[in-house]
């Protein structure tokens, strides 16, 4: 599989909505497409209307199963960009979330 990035700009009105978007998207990915897709990590980023808005990192047999996981779970998967490499300077910083 390779690695994704996907931005899904503006798509919940409230950590409510996020979160329940992220628990159908862990079950449909695990139980449905395990073979097809595998989330990684996603950051929560505040968009500037106040709307809240992820950038997901993925590993995936192609973008087209990206796009059928996010189909199956309700949620936004056209702006899909491939990760050519990595390079991490420091890990993430082991903070609590502060979504608002």
């Amino acid at each position: 599989m390779d690695m994704y990035v996907i931005r899904r700009p503006g798509a919940w009105a409230d950590v409510k909505e996020l979160q329940a978007a992220g628990a159908k998207s862990a079950k449909v990915g695990n139980e449905e497409m395990s073979d097809r897709v595998r989330w990684i990590r996603s950051y929560v980023v505040k968009e500037a209307d106040g709307r809240l808005g992820t950038v997901c990192i993925y590993q995936a047999r192609d973008p087209e199963s990206l796009r059928e996981h996010a189909k199956r779970v309700g949620m936004p998967g056209d702006q899909i960009v491939p990760i050519l490499d990595t390079i991490v300077i420091r890990d993430d910083p082991a903070t609590e979330a502060k979504v608002a």
